[in-house]
């Protein structure tokens, strides 16, 4: 087995120090005194300097003479510190100006340090590692911050795909017994979305439905009738209209699929804000504005906002939609249904956002409409066994 050799390793540089005077012996001085430790590059003037500064590789800390023609110091430090580009390469002032002012206005400017002629050599070189370090350690946190913020966005969309991961596994289990389903979890999910967008800024929404909100609608609509994998064949696979007895228990659908989702958020021991709007969806999406709906006979305001958005979204579907059992209704008959509803099943502001994005809603049904072979599939499920 060979192993590498050190000499060949590859070293890390030298830092790189900028030395901007006017005066060539000062330039000559600082070279000399700076070479056996760092790298040098040297500037006449202020623009030369700006040049190099902004330069790759970028200096790693620059020392500044103030008296120079042309563009004296301080304008150059203000213009580093202007420039995103270099604003973090810290500036030492190395000056003949003695005067606290001089000196005041120097750390202003964003300098971090100010050293008066003529120089220690001692405290020149104590002074540009202390910085050097202070730079290195800034950078250090700076890259350490940026890797904990890419990791916690990178666990945040982890978490976000394991969610959508199981909302899919659970609305595919429901899809595989449901006659009615076709693209209507993809329909209504759009439809919720499109309406809580709508009132996003209307009075007695606003203080809900932030982007935050309408995200985790558009994720948890989809399990509104995760329920019915609980209903026996015989019924949900019914075509014709169901008996009084047969309705009773088809309306389980939405405590059976509350139940569920509570389990599932028990097991989880911590609470998910999607699954909390998923139960409330699932429970009450069949509650009617006036108290006539079911399971609980809620009325008015006691009715989750997303249940009110989802029984919108879920009736409009099913109005426009062709089933196995009836032809679609059109757009303009499914709207003047709901109109007709309004204040009865359905909040009546709903219904008016409803009316307000109705050609959004026609466009999604459209787009995501079930096809011949979609129909034949779900007309297959009804077939007994």
């Amino acid at each position: 087995m060979t192993h590498p050799d050190p000499s060949t390793a590859p070293s890390t540089p030298k830092p790189l120090v900028l030395v901007v005077d006017d005066a060539p012996q000062n330039l000559s001085l600082m070279d000399d005194l700076l070479s056996d430790s760092y790298r040098v590059k040297v500037a006449p003037n202020g623009l030369r300097a700006l040049k190099i500064a902004r330069a790759v590789p970028a200096p790693d800390l620059i020392l500044l003479d103030i008296m120079m023609p042309d563009m004296d110091g301080y304008e150059v430090c203000r213009q580093l510190k202007a420039d995103p580009q270099t604003q973090g390469i810290p500036v030492i002032f190395l000056s003949a100006k003695t005067q606290a002012a001089d000196e005041h206005l120097g750390f202003t400017l964003g300098a971090v340090d100010y050293i008066t002629k003529p120089i220690s050599p001692a405290i020149v070189l104590a002074r540009i590692k202390t910085h050097l370090t202070l730079k290195a350690a800034a950078t250090f946190l700076q890259d350490k911050n940026a890797y904990l913020e890419a990791e916690v966005a990178r666990r945040m969309e982890e978490t976000r795909l394991t969610e959508e991961a199981t909302i899919l596994a659970m609305t595919s289990l429901a899809e595989t017994r449901d006659n009615e389903t076709g693209h209507h979890i993809l329909r209504t999910q759009r439809y919720v979305r499109a309406l809580a967008v709508a009132l996003k800024h209307h009075p007695r929404f606003a203080a809900y439905l932030n982007d935050q909100i309408i995200d985790l609608l558009f994720r948890s609509a989809p399990l509104h009738d995760i329920g019915k994998v609980g209903i026996p064949d015989r019924i949900l696979l019914k075509p014709g209209k169901l008996d009084i007895d047969e309705f009773d228990i088809m309306k389980t659908h939405t405590t059976l699929g509350f139940v569920a989702i509570e389990r599932a958020k028990a097991r989880v021991g911590r609470p998910i804000a999607f699954l909390d709007i998923a139960g409330e969806i699932a429970l009450s999406h069949q509650e009617k504005w006036d108290g006539s709906g079911y399971p609980q006979g809620l009325a008015g305001e006691a009715i989750p906002v997303s249940a009110r958005l989802m029984a919108v979204a879920d009736v409009y579907d099913a109005l426009i939609s062709r089933r196995v059992y009836k032809e679609a209704f059109t757009h303009e008959r499914s709207v003047a249904i709901i109109v007709q509803g309004s204040g009865k099943h359905f909040d009546p502001d709903i219904v008016e956002a409803f009316l307000s994005i109705q050609d959004a809603c026609h466009a999604i049904a459209q787009e995501f409409s079930d096809s011949d072979e979609d129909l034949a599939e779900l007309q297959g499920r009804m077939q007994p066994l």
